[in-house]
């Protein structure tokens, strides 16, 4: 298996996110950390959470499979979580509120109490790869690399690797701090909430929200892990 074989098995795109730089609008469409703009007529701030995001998915230049059919996804987060970071699985901490369409939505001005809330600016690419003990590779593909660091002048990071985008992003691969996390393949890895030094939002020692969701169920899984 060649390096240019191996790279195209493990190359994914996701869409990133830049936090700020930009006049906020407030209009559709605009996707924010720190704050939730929009939900419909009967739904209310949940009680002991605190908004955490805006996603507007549809306009987007990649989004997973197992959210196509999702136009909206507005994150809610219950601060205890940080009393809870090495659970297994952290979904009870978020309130998880996606729209399959955004008919009929109308606008709120929810702000988290701390997190400075600015527009996230997405960014479409093409060059996304795993963490090397992060689950993401298959066992073929991990043993063709192992054997080529043994035999040849051959290192992952230095010559597969092109970026690990520890940051805000929906797609692509988790960007693990630690040894991975994995809920099976009903739930795919589809989201990332990052630290984020310009919204004051740091999980821990610059950690990372991971979101796993399985659209038959509707059913979300959360890990978290730091440095």
């Amino acid at each position: 298996m060649k390096i240019n074989e191996i790279k195209a098995q493990l190359v994914r795109q996701a869409t990133i996110f830049k936090t700020g730089g930009v006049r906020p609008t407030h209009d559709l469409h605009e996707s924010w950390i720190g704050y939730v703009g929009w939900s419909l007529p009967a739904e209310q701030w949940p009680q002991a959470f605190q908004p955490l995001a805006t996603l507007f998915l549809r306009d987007l230049p990649f989004v997973p499979a197992s959210l196509k059919h999702i136009e909206l996804l507005t994150l809610f987060i219950n601060e205890e979580i940080f009393d809870h970071l090495i659970e297994d699985d952290l979904s009870r901490f978020f309130e998880i509120r996606a729209y399959t369409s955004i008919e009929g939505l109308i606008q709120q001005n929810w702000q988290h109490d701390r997190i400075r809330a600015f527009p996230l600016i997405p960014k479409l690419v093409d060059n996304d790869y795993p963490t090397w003990d992060g689950g993401g590779i298959p066992s073929d593909v991990e043993d063709e690399i192992l054997r080529l660091e043994h035999e040849e002048d051959f290192e992952y990071f230095d010559d597969i690797v092109e970026e690990i985008y520890a940051i805000h992003k929906i797609g692509g691969y988790p960007a693990f701090c630690q040894s991975g996390h994995d809920y099976g393949e009903d739930f795919p890895f589809v989201l990332q909430i990052a630290s984020d030094e310009k919204a004051y939002f740091n999980i821990v020692d610059n950690g990372n929200f991971y979101f796993f969701f399985n659209p038959e169920l509707h059913e979300w899984r959360v890990h978290c892990d730091f440095y």
